[in-house]
């Protein structure tokens, strides 16, 4: 359920960022269902991940990837009542009459129980998909050494040179 890869690249972009990975969507959507919310965390930990597979070590480079898994686990428990926690939302949003409302915050309208809760849940969903991401790339770990290799050497693939080396999954 996971965008398709349209480029990833090992040419540095930014401070911090040693690489990129870029996916769009094929096309417009207004909602995501859990499945897709979960793919998209499973590629967020997908570098993290190999790293695990290939290392068997961490680095800093995962820090905007995990960020962004963090924020999105978060939501899947707290807007979208995407956990065992249920139907509910947790925390009112907020924001700022100043600077056009740009600086937001969440009113917290629950207990300390239910924020270990809340916390716990957030941690299992991120877990489970960044173990489903070490497995499926211990599976096609052929696949994962050839992509790395190519683009050691041309230090960007394009989507139909990544599906050259590593077929899709359906």
């Amino acid at each position: 359920h996971a965008d398709p890869v349209h480029r990833v690249t090992i040419i540095p972009r930014s401070i911090g960022a040693l690489g990129a990975t870029l996916q769009l969507p094929t096309e417009d959507r207004y909602l995501m269902t859990e499945a897709e919310l979960r793919d998209a965390l499973a590629v967020l930990m997908g570098g993290r991940s190999a790293e695990e597979v290939v290392f068997g070590d961490v680095s800093t480079g995962a820090q905007n990837d995990l960020e962004r898994a963090s924020e999105l686990g978060r939501q899947m428990v707290c807007r979208w009542g995407m956990s065992p926690l249920g139907a509910q939302t947790f925390g009112r949003p907020g924001g700022s009459q100043y600077l056009g409302g740009a600086v937001s915050f969440d009113e917290r309208n629950f207990s300390e129980e239910t924020a270990r809760r809340i916390d716990g849940e957030v941690a299992r969903i991120l877990d489970e998909e960044h173990q489903r991401a070490k497995r499926l790339l211990t599976e096609r770990r052929k696949e994962l050494d050839a992509v790395a290799n190519e683009l050691l050497e041309k230090e960007t693939l394009e989507r139909e040179g990544l599906e050259a080396i590593a077929k899709p999954v359906s």
